[in-house]
């Protein structure tokens, strides 16, 4: 396959091209600006002086002819001034011209004219003069002044002939000079046409190999994000954006194939969900069993034992009535473990009643619920300002009544025992304002190592001879708080016994805690509306 270049070389190509064009171009530029230049310059620099020049020998020379013609007239010396000047003022003006324009067509014009001055000089105007002075400008003779007069006029025809040449020189100079503007004017309006075509040039080969290619790209990304998978994202154009089209083909085989995966995944978990619905189904048939059916043989079998212990108790030994009550005890175990069970099951799934309430006066429920129990061990539940949440006023109940019993349960046998009920509004882990509120009493403690354990099921710290309970109760807690979307744990920091703390989101209502009094003992006319689950999970 043949390697094709990146975009990023293309760009590269095209700027490179573009560099080199820039500089042809200048370098073509300042050639025809340069000839351009150097001919004007000559035209104005050196030949329109040099037939100025030219004009002044031409002065110089009627000066030496009309001081000539003065003194022969007059035979005075002060005509001869004219004379001697002019001969200085051509020397010096031929000097000018030949250094102005070295090289000049017109300077064998100048040779010529000084050739000619010079012989007129030597044989007409010397001679002249010098009989002038030595016999008189009486005895002067006129041939030879006459003779003198044809010869001037032949230089003066060597003038015209410079002065024509300096014309020509100078008529070729200024249709140099437009010719070169032409050229000039020709040459950078090339340069723009030229530059102009390479850059619509490029940008078809732009067009062409790059932006075509990657709309192409853009086009089918767009065909696949709008839901058509099974599109193939091929484009070609630069290797890059070849590359770049193939990781996109490789993206969206991996989308489909993640998808197709997805669609089973959700076939399985929708025959999943069916399959569940039927064993909860299967499990609220087994749970009104338990709760019926179970309990009426449990009943019978420890009935039955005692009756059996009743009416025979004297023909048994001490060893058959111990064993008959190993037997009512397991029956009364059994059906408290079956009613613990129900309720654990039961939380957030039957007889959910969600309403704004105040925690004040849940905690006032649990409190009358465990009034027997206060009273007996001597203890005090204090609360103090509590706010109003969204939830199920029964599973808050057995939320405190578990944690409260637990606290009475599991007394310092040293100190009556003190629990403390107490929220305050925080900012919470995943954002947001939360309710944190702490069950804090001055029992026995728990272990930091066992903070996870006990919010297991059936989970103990404590033998049954020790403590009574079945080992459900924080288990409950933990899934009540759940199902109000909090949590709850154990504060590890704590040492003056046990303290666990409720984390429970702030719902819709006055963010102030709406407070509650402190609750002593509860009074002895206190009657409990239900007896609490007061275990200890571990």
């Amino acid at each position: 396959m043949r390697a094709r270049w990146s975009a990023q070389a293309w760009f590269a190509l095209v700027l490179v091209v573009m560099v080199v064009l820039l500089a042809l171009s200048a370098l073509a530029g300042s050639v025809v600006l340069r000839h351009t230049t150097e001919v004007s310059n000559r035209l104005t620099d050196v030949i329109s002086p040099a037939r100025i020049e030219s004009e002044r020998i031409r002065t110089a020379l009627v000066d030496q002819e009309t001081g000539v013609r003065g003194y022969l007239l007059t035979g005075k010396e002060d005509f001869l001034d004219p004379y001697i000047a002019g001969q200085a003022a051509e020397r010096r003006t031929a000097a000018a011209v030949r250094g102005l324009a070295p090289g000049a067509p017109p300077l064998r014009e100048l040779d010529e004219v000084e050739r000619l001055s010079a012989e007129w000089r030597a044989r007409y105007a010397e001679p002249l003069i010098a009989t002038v002075r030595r016999d008189g400008f009486d005895n002067v003779q006129a041939e030879r002044t006459e003779a003198g007069r044809r010869a001037f006029d032949t230089l003066r025809a060597a003038l015209d002939a410079q002065d024509a040449a300096w014309a020509r020189t100078r008529e070729a100079a200024r249709a140099e000079l437009s010719s070169a503007r032409t050229v000039r004017n020709v040459s950078f309006s090339g340069i723009i046409v030229f530059f102009l075509l390479t850059i619509i040039a490029l940008a078809v080969l732009l067009r062409l190999v790059v932006f075509r290619p990657l709309e192409r790209l853009r086009a089918a990304s767009r065909r696949v994000t709008a839901g058509d998978f099974g599109h193939h994202v091929d484009t070609g154009g630069p290797s890059d954006v070849a590359e770049l089209a193939l990781d996109i083909e490789a993206m969206r085989v991996r989308i489909v194939t993640e998808l197709e995966e997805t669609r089973q995944s959700r076939e399985m978990l929708e025959r999943q969900t069916e399959e569940l619905r039927r064993s909860n189904g299967e499990l609220e048939q087994f749970a009104y069993v338990a709760s019926h059916d179970l309990q009426e043989p449990l009943r019978k079998i420890a009935s039955f034992t005692q009756m059996l212990e009743q009416r025979y108790g004297d023909r048994l030994d001490e060893r058959a009535k111990q064993y008959i009550g190993f037997a009512v005890d397991g029956a009364k175990r059994m059906q408290t473990l079956i009613n613990e069970l129900l309720t654990f099951s039961r939380i957030g799934r039957l007889n959910v009643e969600s309403a704004r309430l105040k925690l004040s006066e849940t905690v006032e429920l649990a409190v009358r619920n465990l009034a027997v129990r206060v009273e007996d061990t001597g203890g005090t539940v204090e609360v103090g300002e509590l706010p109003e949440i969204t939830g199920d006023r029964t599973q808050l109940v057995m939320l405190w009544q578990n944690l409260i019993g637990n606290a009475l349960k599991f007394r310092h046998p040293d100190r009556a025992p003190v629990v403390r009920v107490d929220a305050e509004r925080v900012d919470g882990e995943q954002g947001g304002d939360e309710w944190r509120i702490t069950v804090t009493d001055n029992g026995i403690g728990i272990e930091p190592k066992y903070a996870d354990k006990i919010f297991l099921i059936f989970q103990r710290l404590h033998t049954r001879d020790a403590y009574e309970g079945t080992g459900i109760g924080l288990a409950i807690c933990r899934k009540i708080a759940a199902y109000h979307g909090g949590r709850i744990e154990l504060d590890l920091a704590y040492t003056g016994g046990s303290r666990f703390i409720i984390h429970l989101p702030v719902t819709d209502g006055p963010a102030a805690p709406v407070g509650a009094p402190v609750v002593a003992a509860p009074a002895a006319s206190a009657v409990p509306a239900r007896q609490a689950t007061a275990s200890r999970d571990a």
